[in-house]
């Protein structure tokens, strides 16, 4: 079947030749090589091999592929419709006629109006009052307005959570409740916490201009000064730890003082040089329960330092699920969050932690601080924050990282709560009981 001559192919190279529809150098290859077409295979394969040039290579065939459609059993070529002239507009322009323009001259402001011409039908106190609107002029802040101010610049809320965490850690300790104390140490705590929000606001104002979240905060907008910001900060300050200090006692003033420098002296320059600012950050907000333990005990016991575990481990999931949907806003403040550099490490983090609250909370019956019960009663909302978690950790988007904070905001009033409940009662040895003698017999 080898040497059957390839007669339709003489049929194909006459009809093209006919029509004209090839280039004159492949038609010309074309006819010179249909007179060998009869030929066998294997002598046609002989001759690509020693004489390629007068056939038609893959190129050949790919460009007739694109040139030519196989249509009702005859090869037509696609013919390109031929664009029309379109007259361009500017062609048909008559030069003979130059139109004139007149050049409107500028507006010349009259000596001493601010803007354009107004309305002669708007009344005077209106146009007053708007040209009055438009200048710049000082803000003027009236003394009713400072309680509102102040408490925007000790971040109010933060500082009653701080308050909340050292009054659940004197509530935790194993003493009888002293009300006073617990009031001196309570005031005392918010105020440090007051001086360290104060002072970090005073030195980051560059910075929270350029962030839509903290944009419109006092020293920013200008309703303050910063020497007003920065003697409120030490109104509070040096009040709160003396209170410490002198009312409680020299532990928890030192603790209180440590908690001021580490929050504006490390964590505040540190979130613009490392992702360890959230660490220290860490650091800073376990330390107020440890601050109501040695309130209440007057030293530093198992119990203060897994109080301030639960605070460290809870404040990964919490922060790193608030900073994922600010990043935007961290990464035009220039600081560096791990939400912005390290979004892997930002996600693990979080499920990291939130898997340890679990073995935190078996630890409390370990070290004598709650009952067995407490690891069973706080397992369910334990495993709730861990899924979340692990949704924030496998997906990474906005949906699970906010359902994961709002968690995180009712999570930690609910630990502290069921260990509070749970909380290990113990009796002096000077209170107990003694067991009735058994009366001697009568003689």
């Amino acid at each position: 079947m080898y040497k059957t001559p390839c007669s339709r192919l003489t049929g194909v190279w006459k009809c093209l030749s006919r029509d004209g529809l090839v280039g004159v150098g492949v038609q010309q290859k074309l006819i010179a090589n249909v007179a060998r077409s009869h030929m066998s295979a294997r002598r046609l394969i002989q001759l690509c091999r020693r004489d390629q040039a007068e056939w038609m290579t893959f190129q050949h065939l790919c460009f007739l592929k694109r040139q030519y459609v196989k249509s009702s059993s005859v090869l037509c070529q696609r013919v390109r419709p031929k664009q029309e002239h379109v007259a361009s507009v500017l062609d048909d322009r008559d030069d003979s006629v130059v139109r004139q323009v007149q050049q409107i001259p500028a507006l010349k402001p009259e000596p001493g109006t601010v803007g354009p011409p107004c309305d002669p039908t708007e009344p005077e106190a209106a146009r007053a009052a708007r040209l009055e609107a438009r200048q710049w002029k000082e803000l003027k802040v009236e003394y009713s307005d400072l309680p509102g101010i102040y408490a925007r610049l000790s971040k109010l809320k933060l500082t009653a959570l701080v308050v909340t965490t050292a009054a659940a850690g004197y509530a935790m300790a194993p003493v009888p409740f002293d009300p006073v104390t617990f009031l001196m140490a309570s005031v005392g705590t918010c105020l440090s916490s007051c001086t360290a929000n104060s002072i970090n606001q005073y030195f980051e104002v560059p910075f929270d201009s350029n962030m839509n979240r903290t944009k419109n905060r006092p020293l920013v907008r200008g309703q303050i000064s910063p020497l007003h910001a920065v003697s409120f900060a030490l109104a509070c300050g040096i009040p709160g730890v003396t209170l410490l200090t002198l009312g409680v006692n020299p532990l928890t003033g030192f603790l209180g003082a440590l908690n001021i420098f580490l929050y504006t002296c490390c964590y505040t320059p540190l979130k613009r040089l490392s992702i360890t600012n959230t660490w220290v950050g860490a650091v800073v907000g376990a330390i107020p329960p440890v601050m109501g333990w040695t309130a209440a005990t007057g030293s530093l016991d198992p119990g203060a330092l897994l109080l301030g575990a639960f605070l460290f481990s809870w404040q990964f999931p919490h922060f790193n699920a608030l900073s994922w949907n600010l990043r935007e806003d961290y990464s035009r403040g220039g600081y560096r969050m791990m939400s912005v550099t390290h979004p892997g490490l930002c996600k693990r983090v979080a499920l990291r932690h939130s898997v340890g609250l679990i073995g935190l909370s078996a630890l409390g019956p370990v070290l004598d601080v709650t009952t067995w019960t407490f690891p069973l009663v706080s397992l369910p909302i334990n495993l709730y924050i861990s899924y979340l978690a692990f949704r924030f950790y496998r997906y990474g988007d906005r949906q699970n990282a906010r359902k994961l904070f709002f968690c995180s905001l009712w999570h930690l009033p609910m630990l502290l709560l069921l260990a509070l409940t749970c909380k290990k009662s113990r009796v002096p040895q000077d209170e107990a009981p003694v067991a009735p003698s058994t009366p001697s017999p009568a003689l």
